[in-house]
């Protein structure tokens, strides 16, 4: 196992995002990794790049409480998406990726490590640029469910598994 790996899975046990090591079957999403029965599975054989841990981690941490028990396999094809509006489905999308970001910079890796070059559809360096440079995108949502620190702000974390629901009001 990686360094990178191991300081990952360490962090993931601070925090208390509940993750398993054992073999996946079939095709996933993230090659190695994939939630199962609201946990993740890591299969170490199978997995290629130590950051898609911190992606589905997020998916996790950033999920609706009330919701989070449905976490199972592809989160857009199973489960969460039926009666929700896409919108909600690609906000905690991009919370994910802010919080992975986040995750790894507390971690003090860098940030190559989450937006590797073979993932975002060859977004990685743009995202990269962004979130260095105070841009980016998802973390108003963390703000909005108190999950970053209010006095500093993002990247700094209060709070790294999601306890407020929220729903917008109807239009």
């Amino acid at each position: 196992m990686s360094q990178e790996t191991q300081a990952i899975l360490s962090f993931l046990k601070q925090i208390g995002l509940p993750y398993e090591l054992a073999p996946l079957q079939g095709k996933t999403f993230l090659p190695g990794v994939k939630l199962v029965a609201s946990r993740l599975v890591i299969d170490e054989e199978q997995l290629l790049y130590s950051g898609d841990i911190l992606h589905e981690a997020g998916h996790y941490a950033v999920c609706d409480p009330h919701e989070r028990h449905l976490l199972d396999g592809d989160i857009y094809k199973n489960g969460l998406t039926h009666g929700r509006k896409k919108d909600r489905m690609h906000g905690e999308e991009m919370a994910a990726i802010a919080w992975s970001v986040a995750a790894i910079q507390h971690i003090g890796l860098p940030l190559e490590v989450v937006l590797h070059a073979d993932g975002y559809r060859g977004a990685s360096q743009s995202l990269i640029k962004a979130f260095r440079e105070g841009g980016g995108f998802g973390y108003p949502l963390l703000n909005a469910w108190d999950m970053t620190c209010p006095e500093q702000g993002f990247p700094v974390m209060q709070r790294w598994i999601r306890e407020l629901s929220w729903t917008a009001p109807e239009s």
